[in-house]
């Protein structure tokens, strides 16, 4: 006989309780935790451990398979949208899952219709279930992108059951779309759309028959205020690629980064551009980061780093700026790059080449918006913060890359060859790097040790007085 049961269970992590209180002990969120109602049968005559030997005994062996064997690539389904494409590691997988975060505003639905409007055009069945907008809405968007004529199927609900359905009657079905999952509620799950309980059981409907059906499933998932994508983070593992969608509104760039991928390289990058006709792919995403340097004047605290985010080189230009000595208590803002590298940096500056950053603001950006997460950017940010305190500009046709050791000494960073290359097809003619780089055309100045840096950016012509004299009389030879 089912009997009711209550569990109180957080909405930020999942973790279950069974009593309620103002704070989560796992993840320590406040008012995250619900009440969530169910049922439990009862425990059928026997007991427990009679049961599960019975169980035992009719639960058959797993059929074992081998590594070796003939397994075929997954095929793919082009988006239409090259970008997407090469954030999903090729293109759509046949009955593989995608969960796609991002920001209110930041773009994910006209994302997705423009994807939806590339798969329809290539004559394949699609569908977009939608909880949060009406038909009209998304006809309006439609039209306004040009894909008033595309062939795409539209419905408004909120029943995972009646998605799952609709995936399994149509088995012709090559692409759905579900915006979002936290509108989404599965029968027999006593618990608002949203909690963690219908956020799962949803999840696991639509997984299931997407799976099934051979047909890729897009699921767009809400974003907390940190950023990450809400719910438990067991549904990230439930699917097969995560997705986030990042840029500021205000701006006219969108960058989506793929962050697990079962299907393809788990840390590949996409640009677009945000346009009055929807997002438009920027192929070259290096020239969108440097578009500010072209035709301008030497200025100081501005490096460019040559890059990778995944298997895509990308050159992106670090700024700094840096103040007088102040009695007050130094201020040191970073937007972009890691707060603990810079205060790194800086120690090894102070150091190992005598710069006095002690006592003065430091602020460090990334350009773009872009967020650099790669050991190497050390040389090109410390470039900029010994250009912007020497008041001396970084030469303005050399990129730097190398990560920077507590001994002052720069080590050498891999794929060497495809940075000096992007560097080289951008049109730069200079690389200050560690190692032995070698390039048929860029003029290479090795810096294996960060005074070598110092002395570079030393023997450039003075802008103006510089914030420190004390640096001279070691730098002048």
């Amino acid at each position: 006989m089912a009997r009711s049961s209550s569990r109180y269970v957080c909405q930020s992590c999942g973790s279950v309780s069974g009593r309620w209180s103002g704070k989560c002990e796992a993840c320590e969120a406040w008012n995250s935790i619900v009440e969530e109602v169910g049922t439990a049968s009862a425990a059928p005559i026997g007991g427990t451990k009679a049961t599960a030997a019975r169980a035992k005994l009719r639960t058959p062996p797993l059929a074992l398979e081998q590594l070796t064997g003939g397994t075929p690539p997954q095929p793919r389904t082009s988006t239409g949208i090259h970008e997407l494409d090469r954030a999903l590691g090729g293109g759509l997988v046949a009955g593989g899952a995608v969960l796609l975060g991002g920001d209110p505003g930041i773009g994910k639905s006209t994302l997705l219709l423009q994807a939806l409007g590339g798969v329809a055009n290539g004559g394949h069945e699609v569908v977009y279930v939608s909880g949060e907008e009406g038909i009209d809405q998304i006809r309006g968007r439609a039209e306004r992108l040009g894909l008033a004529n595309a062939a795409v199927g539209l419905a408004t609900a909120t029943s995972a059951d009646a998605a799952a359905a609709t995936i399994k009657a149509n088995r012709g079905l090559k692409l759905i779309v579900i915006d979002s999952i936290q509108t989404m509620y599965a029968e027999g799950v006593e618990s608002a759309p949203g909690s963690v309980a219908q956020v799962r059981a949803s999840a696991q409907v639509l997984i299931t028959a997407a799976k099934q059906s051979n047909a890729a499933l897009i699921l767009v998932g809400h974003v907390t205020k940190d950023g990450a994508i809400a719910g438990p983070r067991v549904l990230e593992h439930m699917v097969d690629a995560v997705l986030y969608f990042e840029g500021d509104s205000s701006q006219h760039y969108r960058i989506l980064r793929a962050v697990k991928n079962r299907f393809g390289p788990a840390d590949a990058l996409g640009v677009f551009e945000m346009t009055g006709l929807g997002l438009k792919e920027v192929p070259n995403p290096s020239t969108l980061f440097l578009a500010e340097r072209q035709d301008r004047d030497p200025v100081t605290g501005a490096a460019v780093f040559a890059g990778f985010r995944g298997a895509r080189p990308l050159l992106v230009e670090v700024q700094a700026l840096v103040g007088n000595p102040s009695p007050a208590s130094p201020r040191r803002a970073v937007v972009g790059w890691d707060s603990a590298r810079l205060a790194m940096t800086l120690a090894v500056l102070e150091s190992r080449a005598g710069l006095p950053f002690s006592g003065r603001d430091v602020f460090l950006s990334v350009a773009g918006g872009l967020k650099l997460e790669e050991p190497a950017a050390d040389l090109a940010a410390a470039a900029a913060l010994v250009s912007a305190l020497l008041e001396r500009p970084v030469p303005n046709e050399s990129v730097f890359y190398g990560e920077l050791a507590l001994s002052g000494e720069v080590r050498p960073a891999p794929q060497a060859k495809s940075r000096l290359d992007e560097a080289e097809r951008l049109g730069f003619s200079e690389a200050a790097v560690p190692g032995d780089a070698k390039s048929s055309k860029l003029r290479i100045t090795k810096i294996n040790r960060i005074d070598k840096l110092v002395q570079l950016i030393a023997a450039q012509p003075l802008l103006k007085a510089p914030k420190t004299s004390d640096w001279t009389d070691r730098y002048d030879d």
